[in-house]
């Protein structure tokens, strides 16, 4: 019964944000000079991948894992749980993702700090950084936080699509139920705040999130919040065939400048179905590359990262959102972008070296994609994780990254 119901609800977290980057994406051609700066590189991706969904044998995650890890991808944000998953959810998801590691344990670095990451880059293990798109596994226990804080969760997304007892998703603010913040889900977020993990906003409905920023910047003044997979909407706006609402997951201008000017991020998803009037069959590095430029263009090159939101095969995720459409009315939307061939996703390892060359065209430094393809995510991390001060983050960047590459030459020449 319990496996049922896990799967289940994995069932509602394929209708709420299928369609991602999979072990079917396209490999892009990328010179060999942006192929090594990948690796030379921290860079932490963003990964939609619960099991039974995303994944249902071992070897899918072991397969994409080492692909990653050849191509220099550091690590993932790792989604345990979403949408309505409760406390047991999590923990089967973790059982699952544990059991198939436990076949490699020599490739994983579990994090719990920025130094495990750095040490994962190092080595070349994969750095594991869990987190929760939504709140519901505390099951109206804040005590359970400090425990998902010592099972090593890094950030929560308090309110996916609909509407919850912590406020309301992204989907519920197209229909016009956005009903905002709520004291428990400002009881939430002094719980993230308390045990130093990451306020999400992603998926969240506007109006919530911008109660939700609001309650940070007058309770908790300094501590940074951000969007771990969000794409702009005024990036589409002008689009010839652009909807008239857009696409409900992508965030407006407003928020984005605000979670920059709490000193925290904003990472665009490389989901093709988002792509509100665009729709590609196959994102384009160039594609992709819009979406960086356009957040840079608007907060800044140091509140910027990248996520691709991957899981890792999109025909059975694209059967069952077809099958089960009315569950999640948006008016037709997502099986619209379907039907049009906006099935995937750009996977990290075989479209950042592309989107690489591409940045450079466009007069990027080294400097600026270190920081945008994991640097800032550093920053934040430290910050909230480790109650670092960003000027201090920022006073000893460069002599940690010469340390890391130097650790990790001779580590690799071993």
């Amino acid at each position: 019964m319990k496996k049922l119901l896990t799967m289940a609800a994995a069932g509602l977290i394929l209708l709420a944000g299928v369609c991602h980057a999979s072990l079917e994406s396209k490999t892009w051609p990328a010179s060999e000079k942006a192929e090594q700066f990948v690796k030379d590189t921290i860079v932490i991706g963003f990964l939609a991948s619960p099991y039974g969904a995303g994944w249902t044998e071992n070897k899918q995650l072991l397969d994409y894992f080492e692909e990653s890890r050849n191509a220099g991808i550091t690590g993932h944000d790792m989604t345990l749980a979403a949408t309505s998953m409760n406390f047991d959810d999590w923990l089967f998801q973790h059982q699952k993702y544990r059991e198939a590691m436990a076949e490699q344990p020599d490739k994983y670095t579990f994090v719990r700090s920025i130094r495990d990451i750095e040490a994962a880059h190092i080595k070349g293990t994969t750095a594991v950084i869990w987190n929760s798109q939504t709140a519901t596994i505390l099951e109206e226990d804040l005590g359970r936080m400090a425990a998902l804080k010592e099972m090593g969760m890094t950030s929560m997304i308090l309110a996916y699509n609909d509407r919850f007892r912590t406020g309301s998703g992204g989907l519920a603010f197209f229909h016009g139920k956005d009903d905002g913040l709520t004291t428990w889900g400002r009881a939430v977020i002094d719980e993230l705040v308390k045990y130093g993990i990451l306020l999400d906003l992603s998926h969240t409905g506007n109006k919530t999130a911008n109660d939700a920023m609001e309650y940070m910047e007058k309770t908790h003044p300094g501590v940074p919040f951000v969007y771990t997979h969000s794409l702009p909407s005024g990036l589409y706006t002008n689009e010839k065939n652009a909807t008239p609402k857009g696409c409900y997951r992508n965030i407006t201008d407003e928020e984005a400048v605000r979670a920059a000017k709490s000193g925290g991020y904003v990472s665009p998803t490389f989901t093709e179905w988002m792509m509100d009037g665009i729709w590609p069959d196959d994102i384009s590095p160039k594609q992709a590359a819009d979406m960086i430029d356009y957040f840079v263009k608007l907060v800044g090159v140091e509140h910027v990262g990248i996520a691709s939101d991957d899981v890792f095969s999109t025909e059975n995720i694209v059967k069952f959102a077809k099958a089960n459409a009315s569950a999640y009315n948006d008016d037709g939307y997502m099986v619209n972008a379907f039907d049009k061939g906006a099935t995937d996703c750009g996977m990290l390892a075989r479209i950042l070296p592309a989107i690489t060359d591409e940045l450079w065209k466009r007069g990027y430094t080294d400097e600026d994609l270190a920081k945008i393809y994991g640097g800032n995510k550093m920053r934040v991390y430290q910050q909230v994780w480790e109650g670092v001060a960003p000027g201090q983050h920022t006073k000893d960047y460069d002599d940690r990254v010469k340390l890391r590459n130097d650790l990790r030459q001779r580590y690799m020449s071993r």
